[in-house]
């Protein structure tokens, strides 16, 4: 092992303070040179593209049955990506189903069984009103009186109990209706939608293999959503307003200018110094700006657009200051 004496130490710890200072004075030199040329109230900086991605990821663990895109395909909202194996849910679901049919028929049998309570039930009381003639006219007993008052009474509650089938029955299709629909919810849970429309941008997980619980599939990336983000310094950014237009000059097509606008600025700084004690280092405080393309103009490049390309966004600091020539809006015909 090579070993280092103290003053071999402290000279590689200056020459790294070096390097760390050199870099930083030539990232602020970089930055200060993307302004230069562009009239007061104008400034620019580099960036590049980036659109906002989906992870279509499965609900619930188990395998794949199938994936039905694949990468770079452009896919709408709603458009099956990948099933999952839901044999096993399957097979519940007709349980649950023939639960439903049992509970239905029972119901029918206890429909018919209240009716044939009503009838004799009608019986035994115009059996008792007629008992009750025969006594007052002395035609029939006491005994035989409360004897038609017994089967009325019992004709009566097994009206009642018929009626209480009826209601079981009901509650029980409702249960058997709602296990129904959890195991439909679960099984239409293993077909992997597109929430929105754009580009499959990763397939992650093949057919055969089994992910868990919020395991990822497909990676989409959203095309409606498209935006470069920029750092400014504390001066720049303080002066901008969340609306305001801004411009996009890509690398690969420097002769045309894409439109923009400023949809956010960060509230707190993202590169910050040790200390801020001077109007200097408050300069070096630099500020995420997110400067977003408008979805109409995406919609009609779509087949053009593309995330990760570099480039350099532009914003005015006075709304006041018309855009010069060269940055003026130049599309692709």
């Amino acid at each position: 092992m090579i070993r280092r004496t103290p003053m071999q130490w402290k000279r590689y710890g200056t020459i790294a303070a070096v390097l760390v200072a050199l870099s930083g004075g030539a990232y602020f030199f970089w930055l200060s040179s993307q302004s230069a040329g562009l009239p007061a109230g104008i400034t620019g900086s580099n960036g590049r593209i980036e659109a906002e991605r989906i992870d279509i990821a499965a609900k619930l663990p188990g395998r794949i049955a199938e994936v039905l895109v694949s990468e770079g395909q452009w896919i709408s909202a709603g458009d099956l990506v990948a099933t999952m194996d839901a044999v096993e849910i399957e097979a519940q679901l007709h349980q649950a189903q023939a639960a439903v049919a049992q509970a239905e028929q029972q119901k029918l049998q206890a429909e018919a069984l209240l009716n044939q309570r009503l009838s004799e039930a009608e019986f035994a009381r115009a059996e008792h009103a007629r008992t009750e003639r025969l006594a007052a006219n002395g035609h029939a007993t006491q005994e035989q009186l409360e004897n038609r008052k017994t089967v009325l009474t019992t004709a009566e509650a097994g009206v009642a109990a018929a009626r209480a089938g009826i209601d079981l029955a009901d509650a029980t299709i409702a249960a058997a209706n709602a296990s129904v629909e959890r195991l439909q919810s679960v099984r239409n849970d293993a077909d992997l939608v597109a929430p929105r429309e754009g580009r499959v941008q990763y397939i992650l997980a093949k057919a055969g293999e089994v992910v868990g619980a919020g395991g990822r599939v497909v990676t989409l990336t959203d095309l409606t959503d498209v935006y470069m983000t920029v750092f400014l310094p504390a001066r720049d950014a303080g002066l901008l307003a969340i609306g305001s237009e801004a411009r996009i000059v890509l690398d690969p097509i420097p002769d045309y200018v894409i439109p923009a606008t400023v949809t956010f600025v960060a509230s707190t700084a993202q590169f910050t110094p040790k200390s801020v004690e001077t109007a200097d280092e408050r300069d070096q405080l630099m500020f995420r700006v997110k400067l977003t393309i408008p979805e109409d103009l995406l919609e009609e490049y779509q087949e053009q657009t593309k995330a990760g390309v570099a480039g350099v966004g532009y914003v005015r600091t006075d709304d006041t200051v018309p855009w010069p020539d060269t940055l003026s809006v130049k599309l692709p015909q």
